[in-house]
């Protein structure tokens, strides 16, 4: 039988546990990264070794340790489940030449994961990607993974426990104004979606005298049969908690913690691409800081109209927060961030962080002392309202209709002409008044994913209808 390839996609590699993510594939990849590691001559540093709450997310994590210190390489394992960016701030923070995450983020609960968060703590750039690739394809044909037991990576110092939680949310508390929280009179409902970012944010804003409720924050490795993802979709009890309960904001976090999800006062869910315009609004009108803006080629315009009023740079990546991470890294960028619902700021690691940002947010609000759909609409009335949709198409070759329309992409959508055409990740297509549309292949399904943006409600819908158009054209 034939093994199945282990690729790294956009955040690491996700396969569905007992079919593609297997012990014996999973001790692969710990190889792998053991083997890069003394590569690039890191392997007297220890390794972080982390997981989240999803099914044998523990006994993956000390499989690999296990395979570390066959390699003479130490691992700090942590105690418990925790969120990806607490794992990655640990790097920095014990001074580690990495860590290797356990975790499928917001995917199904059948999945797994491995993500691999080199020395500067955020994601894996391609380039070492590559070379992971490189390393399990050669170990793979060997088929021979030397492993220890744990009793024996302990006896032999290779193996030490670590407790991360503290220290996370010390540098979390040096962030966030927790000042600001606790003169005011928030009420808070706070969506942990059985994931590791249980208890994070409403302990932290309890600590802080905010008046909060946390909901689902009972580990439980099938998500209470619900896909760990905090969009529109999957935030229905959040919403109604919220209306219920007449809280000020609901806040959510995935799987693994990375990303974020946002309900206001009346159970409306606010989009990523909103959220990161609050963040930005908040960052240089109430914290007075400056630095370059930083989105992916999928994220809201509305970023650029406040970059150019602020007097501030604008920097646009591929889709990937490994592209933000890498712009993070040069230093200078006061909010990186992505559609999907990814951002990092001024001062933290290069690695999205759901908890950080949920915190901001109950600053902003609280800074403010306006409900949070208030503050919108403040952002609104000074940089303009752009609206913003992402259409899902399913196409068996999606890739050979992808690349025809990069050749010859057309010259209308709809009743708007293409004014422009950036292809860095996939093609955008830069229309008359201010529209864009940005059509790229997704990683992972056989679909076809379309980002539009348009200045007005009215033009999105021709936008919808023209690529709806489209669509039906090529299935018939």
């Amino acid at each position: 039988m034939e093994m199945t390839a282990i690729r790294f996609g956009t955040d690491g590699w996700r396969d569905i546990v007992a079919d593609g993510f297997t012990m014996e594939n999973v001790r692969i990849v710990a190889q792998a990264i053991a083997s890069y590691t003394k590569e690039i001559g890191q392997q007297e540093q220890p390794i972080l070794v982390g997981h989240d709450t999803r099914f044998l997310g523990r006994r993956f994590a000390e499989e690999i340790v296990s395979v570390l210190a066959a390699n003479q390489i130490r691992s700090y394992l942590v105690n418990e489940a925790a969120p990806t960016p607490a794992v990655a701030f640990g790097v920095k923070h014990f001074a580690a030449s990495g860590a290797i995450m356990v975790t499928a983020s917001h995917n199904p609960p059948e999945y797994n994961g491995i993500k691999y968060i080199p020395e500067y703590a955020g994601p894996a750039t391609p380039e070492i990607t590559a070379r992971l690739e490189a390393w399990i394809s050669e170990i793979a044909s060997a088929k021979e993974v030397p492993t220890v037991s744990l009793a024996d990576a302990t006896r032999d110092r290779l193996l030490q426990v670590i407790v991360l939680r503290p220290h996370y949310e010390a540098h979390l508390r040096r962030i966030v104004n927790m000042d600001i929280l606790r003169g005011s009179s928030l009420h808070v409902v706070v969506d942990a979606m059985h994931g590791a970012g249980k208890g994070y944010v409403s302990s932290l804003l309890a600590e802080a005298g905010v008046k909060t409720i946390g909901i689902r924050e009972t580990p439980d490795a099938a998500f209470g049969g619900d896909l760990p993802e905090p969009n529109d979709k999957h935030l229905g009890l959040l919403k109604k908690e919220v209306l219920e309960r007449k809280a000020t904001l609901g806040l959510a976090n995935d799987g693994d913690a990375d990303r974020f999800g946002v309900v206001d006062r009346f159970g409306q869910y606010i989009p990523p691409n909103d959220v990161l315009v609050l963040l930005t609004y908040h960052l240089v009108k109430n914290r007075k800081l400056t630095g370059r803006i930083v989105r992916t080629v999928a994220t809201t315009h509305l970023l650029d109209h406040m970059a150019e009023r602020y007097g501030l740079e604008l920097v646009e990546t591929p889709v990937g927060f490994k592209y933000i991470g890498e712009q993070m890294r040069k230093g200078d960028v006061l909010i990186g961030g992505e559609e999907s619902g990814g951002a990092s700021i001024l001062g933290h690691i290069p690695e999205k962080d759901g908890v950080l940002i949920n915190l901001l947010l109950a600053e902003l609000v609280a800074y403010e002392n306006k409900e949070i759909d208030q503050i919108l609409r403040d952002v609104y009335d000074q940089f303009g309202e752009l609206f913003h949709t992402r259409i899902d198409m399913r196409l068996a070759e999606k890739d050979k209709w992808i690349s025809q329309m990069v050749t010859t992409p057309p010259e209308r959508i709809g009743p708007y002409a293409v004014q422009g055409i950036n292809r860095m990740d996939g093609i955008k297509l830069l229309l008359e008044e201010g529209h864009w549309v940005l059509i790229r292949p997704s990683g992972t399904e056989p679909l076809v994913r379309i980002y539009c943006e348009a200045t007005n409600a009215t033009s999105l819908s021709k936008l919808q209808e023209a690529i709806r158009d489209w669509f039906s054209e090529i299935n018939v």
